[in-house]
């Protein structure tokens, strides 16, 4: 496998891996007696019966040994596929999804997920880390039973890079958080507002993409989801994930969940570095939740601009009727 940079986007792009399009394999290897059997990463808890386990992608996208120079190819630039690519185990139960687990179950995850953001970016190769969830067939999910999956990359995302340099925009002019003024503007309207706990906060995006599009956010700043505020509550944002995601299963047979924190800043070189100097005041961490209703959607063929049949105004009023308790 290779990582080929698309010189007029920006893009990068993994080729030469074969999609596995094949029904799971039987037994499911993260079942309890099974998974035990394969390399851990980390396990919660330390000691004892395991809750979140954390292993090695069995067909990694990226791996954690090579070389990560670029080649020159003429005008294009190419790389291998150096990175780590893990699996987290959110549950020994086969059949449960994140949707049914308790407030302590998904704090559980969330601190799984941030200590493994924090460990993989004490490697100064990888200039971002990425987590991210897709649940159910449409979504593209690998097995049936709850996980989710953790990319360590040489190169930050085109959607981060899009963030980024939006944010160091809005902060230049304005020397404020664009993400802290989307939530005290949402919050003061309300009518995109679809759920808050506590300091945290459920919303449909001003310009969703999709529709029931939702971000989670803090209402007070923060850069990095892997170092949370010393008063900030884990427990209300599981709080609040959990009745978001018990909405959706009365939508979408399928989602994708995608946490956006800040890139790994200790290269000082490359495209980025420019970014540093702001970064932790004007880059805001929040978690992406894109629903997926049907099979064919504009909403995921027109990728240069993006049709959305719902108003995100309609979409909020609609999962704030829906009990998430019921």
């Amino acid at each position: 496998m290779e990582i080929r940079r698309d010189p007029i986007t920006q893009s990068w792009v993994v080729l030469g891996q074969r999609e596995n399009l094949d029904e799971p394999s039987e037994p499911c290897p993260f079942d309890t007696g099974i998974v035990e059997k394969q390399p851990s990463i980390l396990s919660w808890p330390a000691e004892g019966p395991w809750q979140v386990r954390v292993i090695p992608h069995p067909d990694p996208l990226y791996r954690i040994e090579g070389d990560s120079a670029r080649l020159a190819e003429g005008m294009y630039d190419k790389m291998g596929a150096l990175g780590a690519h893990e699996v987290v185990v959110e549950t020994p139960a086969h059949n449960k999804r994140m949707s049914q687990f308790s407030d302590e179950e998904i704090e559980r995850v969330l601190w799984v997920w941030a200590a493994r953001v924090a460990d993989l970016k004490k490697d100064s190769r990888f200039k971002y880390v990425a987590v991210f969830k897709n649940q159910g067939a449409l979504a593209g999910d690998e097995w049936s039973h709850a996980h989710s999956q953790i990319t360590a990359t040489i190169f930050v995302p085109r959607r981060i890079k899009y963030e980024l340099s939006s944010a160091n925009e809005w902060f230049h002019e304005r020397e404020r958080c664009i993400f802290c003024d989307v939530v005290r503007q949402d919050e003061k309207q309300g009518k995109r507002i679809v759920d808050v706990q506590g300091e945290y906060y459920a919303l449909c995006p001003y310009a969703s993409r999709v529709p029931y599009e939702m971000w989670l956010m803090h209402r007070k700043h923060n850069h990095l989801f892997e170092q949370p505020r010393p008063e900030s509550n884990r427990r209300q944002l599981a709080a609040l994930l959990g009745r978001i995601l018990r909405r959706l299963d009365k939508l979408a047979p399928a989602f994708h969940l995608v946490v956006h924190t800040a890139p790994n800043t200790r290269s000082k070189k490359g495209e980025l570095a420019g970014y540093w100097k702001t970064l932790a005041e004007d880059f805001h961490w929040h978690i992406e939740i894109l629903p997926i209703l049907e099979k064919r959607s504009k909403s995921y063929s027109i990728k240069e601009v993006y049709f959305n049949s719902l108003l995100p105004e309609q979409a909020a009023e609609q999962l704030r009727a829906l009990d998430p308790n019921s």
